[in-house]
């Protein structure tokens, strides 16, 4: 058994998390710029994270000097990271001899596909809106839509973020699979949702939001409200489409831990399991919106 069994394991699947199983709608969104504060007994990470609610009033034309000072007065918010945990896995001696890339990949591929499944879900959960307000806006879509009825709303949701002032460059739109479906039914549609027709993946703009077709969004209920995460959506809930503005998207990426057991005499395998820190939210409730199936 080579010395750094444990090392190489921990190290291989911190890459992988990284880069496989990804979701493609936080595609570019940087790291938040924030220190990660790691509790000595229970390991939770906790980051604070500058929120910027300060706007200095600008003075067109001025005459007046000196010109007068304003103070700075941003707050910070305090976010502990989301923890993801795998059950233990057996691997035999046969599986970790050499540790090369290829054992590792096959031995440790359920645990970064579970981690990622879930992470990525609750991601898109948290930038959809709890409920419908004015800088958090849910767009009701009447039952038996056609691909125009969905493009409609999307212009709708578009004429929200509008009048939020929220800036056209930067809005993101991950279509729900019902939504997304429909719009390929018609041509003019399917041509700029397939903007990239190698990748076979939803990759245009609709509306001036870019859209992606990640398919593991939040169920919302039929009169607007978004189901609580991880909860048995009921008999008429509906996956929404999900906008929102990509910097005021908060994204951190904490620590990776791996657990391992020895083989012992009577047990000779080792045993493994990986606890994993990541958060994204919306900095601000605003300029994040829904599109949902009504009764």
């Amino acid at each position: 058994m080579p010395r750094n069994f444990p090392e190489a394991w921990q190290s291989r699947v911190r890459e992988l998390l990284s880069t496989t199983h990804v979701a493609d709608f936080l595609d570019g969104i940087p790291e938040l710029d924030a220190q990660i504060m790691v509790d000595p007994v229970t390991d939770q990470n906790t980051i604070h994270i500058p929120l910027e609610t300060f706007t200095p009033d600008v003075l067109i034309n001025n005459t007046t000097y000196p010109i007068e000072v304003q103070d700075h007065d941003d707050g910070t918010k305090t976010v502990n990271l989301d923890k993801y945990q795998t059950k233990a896995t057996r691997i035999s001696e046969d599986q970790a001899l050499g540790a090369s890339y290829d054992k590792i990949d096959s031995a440790s591929r359920g645990h970064v596909k579970a981690i990622n499944r879930d992470k990525y879900k609750k991601a898109i959960h948290a930038l959809a809106p709890a409920a419908h307000s004015t800088s958090t806006p849910v767009i009701a879509l009447a039952p038996n839509y056609t691909a125009e009825d969905v493009y409609k709303k999307i212009v709708a949701l578009k004429g929200a973020f509008d009048k939020m002032e929220v800036p056209a460059e930067g809005r993101r739109l991950n279509l729900a699979p019902d939504h997304a479906n429909a719009l390929l039914t018609s041509e003019k549609y399917s041509a700029a949702l397939y903007a990239d027709k190698q990748s076979g993946k939803i990759s245009g703009i609709l509306a001036g939001f870019k859209v992606y077709g990640y398919v593991g969004g939040p169920y919302f209920t039929t009169a607007g409200t978004k189901v609580a995460f991880k909860a048995v959506p009921g008999a008429t809930d509906k996956v929404a489409s999900v906008a929102f503005y990509e910097d005021n998207v908060g994204k951190k990426t904490g620590i990776l831990k791996q657990y391992y057991d020895a083989p012992t005499t009577t047990n000779q395998a080792n045993l493994l399991n990986y606890r994993h820190y990541f958060i994204v939210l919306p900095i601000k409730q605003e300029a994040i919106g829904a599109i949902y199936e009504s009764a």
